[in-house]
């Protein structure tokens, strides 16, 4: 009797302990599966840019002067969550190139920066930017650059990672972005009279070039 009385108190002992792991140890609202509530993923929003209200202008800097310019876009789109902004992509076409300098084209300037010793634009009608990476600016006043845009810029097919500031506003159905570019045209193969190639006789035109963006896009009609 005996015997078996200690048996029977190990046993429960072991039974005990058992119980007390598998309650350590179990997963937290195990069996109540169906009463667990998922959000479902939020879908991001795409706003079609405009290109009749949107503007790219150009500016390049030489020795006793200047030239400005702009490239109408093709075609684009942005996609925001909110009023945040997640990605986007467009497309300028660079036939479009003209400058503003005077109230009349210069068409001997523009026929050279179209030709291979700049943009190449018959091999390279367009140029494009798509967003890789959007990063918030906390503490952004209005007017202020709100976002960092990190993207991939193709010039003469040719594709270089840029980085820059943009503001970006959401009005209703719209929503408007405005950013600058300061671009390494050495990057994209446009040597022609640059500081870094060539004598101290070509060092006439400045390497970097800028770009002032103005992005206007509208909510897609579903």
């Amino acid at each position: 009797m005996k015997t078996n009385y200690l048996f029977a108190t190990t046993l429960s002992i072991v039974w005990l302990a058992a119980s007390l792991i598998t309650a350590e140890y179990a997963l937290p609202n195990q069996g109540a599966s169906d009463n667990l509530v998922v959000d479902p993923p939020k879908k991001a929003t795409t706003y079609t840019v405009n290109p009749e209200q949107s503007a790219m202008t150009w500016n390049a800097r030489k020795i006793g002067g200047e030239h400005n310019g702009i490239i109408k876009l093709a075609k684009g789109e942005l996609t925001l969550d909110g009023a945040k902004l997640t990605g986007g992509n467009f497309l300028a076409d660079m036939t479009t190139m003209r400058d503003t300098d005077k109230s009349e084209p210069n068409e001997r300037l523009m026929k050279h920066l179209k030709s291979d010793d700049f943009f190449g634009v018959e091999k390279n009608p367009t140029s494009a930017f798509k967003i890789t990476k959007v990063t918030p600016i906390r503490g952004a006043k209005d007017g202020e650059a709100n976002f960092t845009v990190n993207g991939d810029l193709t010039i003469k097919g040719i594709t270089k990672p840029q980085s820059f500031p943009a503001v970006v506003k959401v009005t209703g159905n719209a929503v408007e972005a405005t950013a600058k570019l300061a671009i390494n045209r050495i990057d994209y193969d446009i040597k022609y009279r640059a500081a870094l190639i060539g004598t101290a006789a070509d060092k006439i035109i400045e390497d970097t070039f800028s770009l002032d963006l103005k992005i206007v896009a509208g909510k897609v009609s579903l």
